[in-house]
This record gives structure tokens, C-alpha cells and sequence, in this order.
């Protein structure tokens, strides 16, 4: 490679000498030819170090500065940063249902979605924008910005280990959407190594409750692990701002918080869904509007895998909790009912003979 020391020029009358003291990686003397600008044809003579060129140019080309060539196209690279700066690589690792509605609004918003899950979902990432992986190596090799975990509770530990995260970026960010936290939360920081981002968030609402927008529904997070770097920050806010960007009520919780408001209400929504769908309540003539919100919690709670319902029960602690107190409510709702009977069945009886009883002691 040739590199350029200095340049001196002098104007003739018809044309520009430049004199360029060069240093020269070759010991011997070489005769180049190149083609200058305005197709002018001229021979280059260098010399062992240090030595001097002469070039004869028009008097019209006045050069006032020569470059070193440079690797790399830099001002090309800013430009394409700059282009992709708001954009992430989100691999979705699980692209089913859930994975499918939110690979939706990530596309929408420009972001470039990945997709991996057991079965073949190839044709219907194509047909979103998305781009499938069967081999989670070569998903790694593509190195997302964000792994995106979309699997069941049940699954996500086995799935976790399964990544071959020595292909990923040293600071990847690590995302979960799971209906609980702590347990996502403790297996991130179990196997994850501590150059890597954990973001724990759970959507409160998924395909059916979402499919008319996302406006003003719940989205919680817990920004577990996130590097100092503006770099890093900045990406976890980028993600965050999908979600915020829909219309979501972005609410910051800690896992721990997060698991027990939804142990008294996830859960026992879940619970209750669960409860009614074994009644095989049917729509009637004569619905009432209380009615048909029953039929719509157990459509909203049946289309749920039953996996989803047991997890919300086995990985969090507070559920068999709540559980118990739904059944002691249940024993105190009944409790109660038969009271009333007893009591109406006892007047009933003996009312009369109580009644002539309490006269004669008076």
C-alpha cells in the first residue's frame, strides 16, 4: 500500500505539476499506468523510499488534497447505521398464536422479526414478513438484537438451555412474555451469563382480547439486567416503545409484585373460566348482559391451552393460595345458603308449636 507524505504543485501554462514525496513498501522502481479524471492517460515512476513522483495534469484539475485509501467505506457504514438506528432484529423463539399477533405489530412498526418454534411455521412467517429458522444455530448466527421468548410456561426452561447463545452477541437482550415472572426471571439469571440483558414483561392480554387494538391494555415490566451503555438502555426502550407505540398502559413492577396481583386476578379469572366451561353453559333467548359476560370469560379462558392455565398455578407461589381461598368462599357461600334454608324449612316445622312455646314463658 502507498501512502502519500506530502504534495507541492506549480502551474505552467498548460498544465499542473504535482510533486508527491512517497513512502514505498517496494525497493524497486515501478512504472504504472493509471487513468486519471477527463480520460488523460499518465505514468506513475516510483522509486525506492523516500522518493518523488511527477505528474503532468491539465491546468483545469487543481487537486488540493490526495486521501489515503481507506478499509472501509465509513461514511457508507453511518449512513446505514444511522438508517437501521431505530430498528431492532427480534428473534421470536416459539411462534405460535401469541408469537404470530405480536410478530404483527413488530413488523409494523419496521422491526425485523425472526422465528424458530417446533413446528413448521415457515409459510405462514412468509406470508407476515418474517423470515423462519428451523435451526436455532443459524438464527443465532443472524445475531438479533433481541431473543424474544414465546413459549409455554411449562417449556421455557428446556427451550432456554437448548440455545446455543455462544453464537449470539455477548450483550444480547433476553426477553420473556410470560403469565408469570419470578420463575422466567429466576431461570434468566440461572443460565444466562452476565453479559447478557434480561428484560421480564408480561402483555395482560393476548389474540382474543387484543384483536381490536391494543389501546389502553395493560403491558408490565421489569427491567431485571440492563447494561450501562447508552447502546443497551437505548435498545431496551426501543422495545418497550412497540408496546407504548400501540396504545398499551405501560406499567413498571417487579417480578415479585407482578406475581401476586396476578395470583388474585389472572388466576382466579382463569379459575372461574376454567369453572364455568365444565357447566357447558349455552347462549339462551333470554341472555342477560351479566350472562353473556359469563359466556365471554369462558371463551376468552377455553381458548387458552390448558398448559397456560397450569402454569399460571404450578410457577406461582401465590396461586395455591388463592385457590384455597376460593374453595373456603365456596364452602362459606354454601354455608350460608343452607342457613337460610334451615332456617325457613325450621319455621316451616315448627313454627307454631316455637311461637305457643314462647307465650306460655311469658
Amino acid at each position: 500500500m502507498i501512502s502519500f507524505s506530502s504534495i507541492q504543485h506549480r502551474s505552467t501554462q498548460n498544465s499542473t505539476t504535482i510533486t508527491t514525496a512517497v513512502a514505498s513498501s517496494s525497493a524497486s522502481t515501478t512504472n504504472r499506468t493509471f487513468l486519471l479524471p477527463h480520460h488523460h492517460t499518465h505514468k506513475f515512476y516510483f522509486n525506492s523510499p523516500p522518493f518523488f513522483q511527477t505528474v503532468d495534469l491539465p491546468r483545469r484539475l487543481c487537486i488540493r488534497a490526495i486521501d489515503a485509501a481507506q478499509p472501509y467505506d465509513y461514511e457508507a457504514q453511518l449512513v446505514n447505521r444511522f438508517s437501521q438506528s431505530g430498528k431492532l432484529k427480534i428473534a421470536i423463539i416459539g411462534f405460535g398464536n401469541f408469537g404470530q399477533f405480536l410478530a404483527k405489530a413488530f413488523i409494523r412498526q419496521g422491526h425485523i422479526v425472526f422465528a424458530h418454534s417446533r413446528s413448521d411455521y415457515s409459510s405462514i412467517a412468509q406470508s407476515l414478513g418474517a423470515t423462519f429458522f428451523f435451526d436455532t444455530h443459524d438464527l443465532c448466527e443472524e445475531h438479533p438484537d433481541v431473543i424474544l421468548l414465546c413459549t409455554s410456561i411449562i417449556s421455557t426452561e428446556s427451550v432456554l438451555k437448548s440455545l446455543p447463545i455462544q453464537r449470539l452477541r455477548r450483550n444480547t437482550l433476553f426477553v420473556d412474555v410470560l403469565s408469570v415472572k419470578e420463575f422466567p426471571k429466576n431461570i434468566f439469571l440461572q443460565y444466562l451469563p452476565s453479559h447478557f440483558d434480561i428484560l421480564c414483561t408480561h402483555p395482560m392480554f393476548g389474540p382474543e382480547s387484543g384483536k381490536n387494538g391494543w389501546q389502553n391494555l395493560a403491558f408490565v415490566f421489569d427491567k431485571v439486567r440492563i447494561g450501562n451503555e447508552e447502546s443497551r438502555l437505548t435498545r431496551a426502550e426501543t422495545f418497550l416503545d412497540i408496546f407504548k407505540n400501540e396504545g398499551c398502559r405501560m406499567v413498571e413492577m417487579t417480578c415479585a409484585e407482578h406475581d401476586k396481583y396476578a395470583a388474585g386476578s389472572q388466576f382466579i379469572t382463569h379459575t372461574m373460566g376454567r369453572i364455568l366451561e365444565k357447566l357447558q353453559l349455552d347462549s339462551t333467548q333470554i341472555n342477560t348482559k351479566g350472562y353473556e359476560t359469563l359466556l365471554n370469560l369462558v371463551e376468552n379462558t377455553a381458548s387458552d391451552s390448558f398448559d397456560l392455565y397450569y402454569g399460571l398455578f404450578m410457577y406461582n407461589k401465590n396461586a395455591m393460595e388463592q385457590l384455597e381461598r376460593l374453595d373456603l368462599a365456596f364452602e362459606a357461600l354454601k354455608k350460608e345458603l343452607f342457613g337460610h334454608l334451615h332456617e325457613v324449612l325450621r319455621k316451616q316445622l315448627f313454627g307454631k308449636s316455637e311461637a305457643g312455646a314462647r307465650e306460655v314463658t311469658q
